[in-house]
């Protein structure tokens, strides 16, 4: 028998700060509140546009490295209000306590810090692995073009946002390229989309693995698609064996600011396209090594976490069950 099939279960389906909205509710409810706010942020980054840089929206197409500031703020403001509003919105409606719903009220201790930031230093490597193999997945040669065309506006973009000359724009850029959206896409994908459908589902591993496809999707990178996924996946592991929302936010930060850092100490140039950046046989092996090392510093992680201590839906019955023991 399902171990979620017990005649207990529906004490804890909401708790004594629960407002009565099911986490099934809730988490279509953050979808649409989500789109709503990207159509809102889309909105307001027309007049935010045109007041910085007196040009007109078309002009945003180009993504002219001058605008760079502008580009900032928009990017700032759009994921604030798509992304972060939406999850404490919809949290705050399905509980009087939404930030600890969401997971910024939990506690974490310095040994924790050490091994997320240690995963995601391994896991930089890891995702080579994914690469390669994003790399080498056949495609159709009508698709092509399309999916390159898609890829060359991503990294124009991205290159546009990304214009440090001095260290003052270094730390900015640490903030607007790799705190903020940590906390804002933390928010919405693992504090809120992941958590509600884990409670929905009783399934932490397909919640994971379905918001980690989302997470990935959203970026509209298909040569970056897989890696990208792969690092939602393991901050997916982050906060469902440790409940903090605050590892999650320090290890998608470190992934960011590493980033941010090798472009400026590095390049400082044009980022190149991915889909010129062929990855060699050696670095996926190599790829195939961080990645066992980043399971094992996850097992780690895991066994050193406090049990979860939630009243609505007793995680801990289900956190030490292997993946394909969850529903047995």
């Amino acid at each position: 028998m399902a171990i979620f099939e017990s005649a207990n279960l529906t004490q804890y389906m909401y708790d004594s700060n629960s407002k009565g909205i099911s986490y099934t509710a809730g988490f279509f409810i953050l979808i649409a509140f989500c789109v709503a706010g990207l159509v809102i942020g889309t909105l307001l980054s027309i007049p935010i546009w045109t007041s910085m840089t007196g040009k007109s929206v078309m002009a945003m197409a180009d993504a002219d490295p001058a605008d760079s500031n502008a580009f900032k703020v928009i990017q700032a403001v759009s994921t604030m209000i798509g992304f972060f509003i939406p999850a404490m919105v919809t949290a705050a409606l399905m509980n009087k306590k939404p930030s600890k719903l969401i997971g910024f009220s939990k506690k974490v201790n310095s040994l924790q810090v050490l091994l997320v930031i240690a995963i995601m230093f391994t896991a930089l490597f890891a995702s080579g692995a994914f690469t390669y193999l994003n790399q080498h997945i056949p495609m159709p040669g009508s698709w092509k073009p399309f999916f390159e065309k898609l890829e060359d506006q991503y990294f124009k973009q991205v290159n546009a946002i990304m214009q440090l000359r001095t260290y003052s724009d270094y730390f900015i850029g640490l903030v607007i390229m790799a705190f903020l959206p940590a906390v804002f896409e933390e928010a919405l994908f693992r504090g809120g989309l992941q958590n509600f459908l884990t409670r929905s589902t009783k399934n932490a591993w397909l919640s994971i693995v379905i918001v980690s496809i989302i997470f990935s999707a959203v970026h509209f990178s298909y040569y970056g698609f897989l890696p990208r996924m792969f690092l939602a996946v393991v901050l997916g592991f982050i906060y469902y064996h440790t409940g903090s929302l605050w590892l999650c936010i320090l290890g998608h930060f470190f992934n960011n600011a590493a980033s941010v850092t090798v472009y400026f100490f590095g390049s400082k140039g044009a980022l190149k396209d991915v889909t010129e950046e062929h990855v060699s046989t050696g670095l996926m092996y190599f790829g195939v090594f961080a990645l066992v090392v980043v399971v094992f510093l996850l097992g780690v992680l895991k066994r050193i976490s406090p049990k979860q201590e939630q009243a609505d839906i007793p995680l801990s019955d289900i956190r030490d069950k292997a993946p394909w023991e969850i529903n047995d």
